[in-house]
């Protein structure tokens, strides 16, 4: 899994810190999110999944092909 946000459509509400924290964080300047592991450990992909299907500005972009 490969994780990509796009920064444009972003809003900073954070549900994907919250669902994913080991994964996504936010700017301190502006709140828009931040990858921390663009790969994360499959353990992982389950919440990642749920962060990108809650996101309100559907800016979480996953490619489930790449490894």
């Amino acid at each position: 899994m490969l994780v990509q946000i796009d920064q444009e459509l972003c809003c900073g509400a954070g549900s994907c810190v919250r669902t994913a924290p080991e994964v996504f964080d936010q700017r301190d300047e502006d709140g828009l999110v931040l990858v921390i592991d663009e790969k994360p450990p499959a353990h992982l992909h389950d919440a990642v999944r749920e962060a990108a299907d809650i996101c309100p500005a559907a800016a979480i972009l996953l490619d489930e092909q790449d490894a």
